[in-house]
């Protein structure tokens, strides 16, 4: 079992009621029910649920691959939420990264760049182009796929550059977007992936979903070496004694 913990906001949906109708009970308890799957284990947490802002040292334990919606409390976050999100994920925890995500805490401490990106809040046809088809999160994904509306994000985007470009989003104002990319944190895997506003029904699609699963499968740890090092290295093989030197 992949033990998947969704964390969202959930601050839109408590707020705005045009929100709860989209995503009743949450974009948290939706993503729940749409991942359920035979080999997910999820649970469910947000912002203002306690003390430790839903992200408790020992819930981060016991997640193997954390899923992230945020938007307009990012700031909210303390330093030391954040901080403690990047170290699970340095340490092998997975990280999919929604939308808004890409301006969270979390995620900007671990690209150390700003995620800036330029947008446009109009609701705009959307065709996400599939340009790694061999990726594991690509699997099964078509060619292109339309999504009736979305938020616009367009280039520069600023991160380092991805380890993989999985998905490129292109929108009817004439803007295209890394929307789908890949990257590695110590022994962690990220992705961020461009859909999800939340006055959106972009989280329904069943190319999304397919992603999102496709995602966790991906994004999963796997068993590695402890890497704080700052520990003596014995020789692997013998030194001769002109060599032994300091």
């Amino acid at each position: 079992m992949i033990r998947v913990t969704v964390w969202n906001e959930y601050i839109h949906e408590v707020e705005e009621p045009f929100v709860a109708q989209v995503y009743p009970g949450g974009i948290h308890e939706v993503l729940r029910r749409l991942l359920e799957d035979v080999d997910f284990e999820i649970t469910t947490s947000y912002l203002r649920k306690d003390e430790y802002q839903g992200l408790s040292p020992e819930l981060l334990k016991n997640t193997d691959v954390l899923l992230w919606w945020s938007h307009c409390a990012n700031d909210e976050l303390s330093d030391d939420t954040a901080a403690r999100v990047a170290e699970r994920v340095r340490s092998g925890m997975g990280y999919i990264v929604l939308h808004a995500g890409r301006n969270s805490k979390p995620f900007k401490l671990m690209m150390g760049t700003r995620c800036s990106a330029v947008w446009r809040d109009w609701n705009e046809r959307t065709f996400v182009w599939n340009t790694c088809p061999s990726h594991p999160i690509a699997a099964g994904v078509p060619e292109v796929f339309e999504l009736e509306g979305e938020e616009m994000y367009g280039e520069y985007f600023d991160i380092p550059r991805p380890d993989d470009v999985v998905f490129v989003s292109w929108f009817a104002g004439g803007n295209v977007f890394r929307g789908g990319v890949t990257f590695t944190y110590g022994q962690g895997k990220i992705f961020y992936f461009h859909p999800g506003h939340e006055r959106c029904r972009s989280l329904y699609h069943e190319n999304v979903i397919k992603i999102l699963k496709n995602a966790v499968c991906w994004a999963k740890p796997v068993p590695a070496k402890n890497i704080d090092g700052g520990v003596f290295a014995p020789p692997l093989t013998e030194i001769a004694d002109h060599e032994n030197r300091t």
